[in-house]
């Protein structure tokens, strides 16, 4: 608040290489860190395109199931063969 820029300290970035009164602990920690922030970006971004991957699947395989079933309901082949089968029991 009371700095000029408009940026407050608790804000302010920092070169742990150049910055000095920083122990080697101090620089291994702010590493350590900085690796943990990027792997949870990493795995945001590929929760989300694993999302819509898996969306995509199921609704490829809904349209298969469905398809199926609408082509097997137009097929007449089973009505034909009950037909042949009566007319072979009438004769009979």
């Amino acid at each position: 608040p009371g700095e000029s820029g408009g940026e407050a300290a608790f804000a302010r970035r920092i070169d742990p290489e150049r910055e000095p009164g920083l122990s080697p602990e101090q620089r291994q920690l702010m590493a350590q860190v900085e690796r943990a922030q990027r792997h949870r970006a990493l795995q945001r971004r590929l929760r989300g395109r694993n999302t819509l991957l898996a969306l995509g699947i199921g609704a490829v395989a809904v349209g298969i199931y469905g398809y199926t079933f609408y082509s097997v309901s137009q097929e007449r082949f089973l009505d034909e063969l009950e037909q042949e089968a009566e007319a072979a029991r009438a004769r009979a």
